[in-house]
């Protein structure tokens, strides 16, 4: 495959994948306001940050907002990273490399782009936000679902599960990084029927709210979500999941090329890091200092496959 092919389709799903996060984090944001006594604006301040996007954000508006930072993130095209400028270049990567989509996959990405264009295009209402966001989140799930369902298991598909999950694995360590680092307003509270409330909101912001129930009875405690969201290795969003897909279709890429490249060790030694019941010893070091880590490796994992795979030849 051409280098710049695989380039396109992991990139076309990381960006679906990182427009799906970013309603997400939105979410996220939304919730654990509600949750707080005396909300502010300042609030959005760890959502910005978590989305990696804080000082580009003060280089457009001289002030936050909850409005403003919600239209940055959601609408925003000088903001490379909100929702329609993700849709925007995951369907302008599809569309690169359509010839290696299957029609249903290519129709449910360009019809994304059609909705969602229209949709943020419009002035956004704070009591419109939920739906909007249920509707982004629906979209990319679509794409998701007509890829899944109709591509061939071959080179195709991994490149582009690994950008979907090398994407997920950084959204959901930033979102947990949101709740732990940034919202918590005193180490006083933790434990606290504030704290509880917050993690329970960043449950419902991946949609793991139901499925936590199952496995712990409905017991919000900071070192079980944590441990959820971080190491079960069947929670779809967990980091332990996406790096055993990472793994995965990287040995899948490996066979197929008959070559193990530095990538390969570097997802392994990081799949090491996410073994289960380890999650006392991640919260004795630092929650923030193991997420902080995290996305520095998984950043350079995105690198090494970039240059291994050749991906701009």
């Amino acid at each position: 495959m051409l280098g710049r092919t695989a380039n396109g389709l992991y990139w076309m799903f990381r960006y679906i994948e990182r427009a799906e996060n970013i309603a997400r984090l939105v979410d996220a944001g939304l919730r654990v306001s509600l949750t707080r006594a005396g909300s502010s604006d300042e609030d959005w301040h760890g959502v910005l940050e978590s989305a990696g996007v804080r000082e580009a954000y003060d280089e457009v508006h001289k002030e936050l907002t909850a409005a403003n930072a919600v239209d940055y993130l959601l609408c925003d095209r000088t903001n490379l990273s909100s929702v329609m400028s993700c849709i925007e270049a995951g369907r302008n990567n599809a569309r690169m490399v359509r010839t290696a989509l299957t029609r249903e996959t290519w129709e449910a990405t360009n019809e994304a782009w059609i909705d969602l264009k229209a949709r943020l295009s419009k002035k956004l209402k704070a009591a419109d936000l939920p739906e909007l966001i249920d509707v982004i989140k629906h979209r990319c799930g679509l794409i998701r679902g007509a890829f899944h369902g109709s591509m061939l298991r071959n080179d195709l598909y991994n490149f582009s599960r690994i950008g979907t999950f090398i994407e997920r694995a950084d959204n959901t360590s930033r979102i947990l990084d949101v709740k732990y680092y940034v919202l918590l307003p005193s180490v006083s509270q933790v434990g606290s029927a504030l704290d509880n409330m917050q993690w329970e909101s960043i449950l419902r912001s991946v949609s793991a709210h139901r499925s936590y129930g199952w496995v712990y009875e409905g017991d919000y405690q900071s070192g079980n979500i944590a441990d959820f969201l971080i190491l079960n290795g069947r929670m779809p969003r967990s980091l332990a999941y996406c790096y055993a897909k990472i793994v995965s279709n990287l040995g899948y890429l490996a066979e197929d090329y008959g070559e193990r490249l530095k990538a390969h060790d570097t997802a392994d030694a990081i799949k090491k890091t996410l073994k289960p019941g380890s999650i006392a010893e991640i919260m004795d070091h630092g929650l923030h200092e193991f997420l902080e880590d995290f996305v520095s490796r998984n950043s350079q994992l995105s690198a090494e496959i970039s240059e291994g795979y050749r991906f701009y030849q």
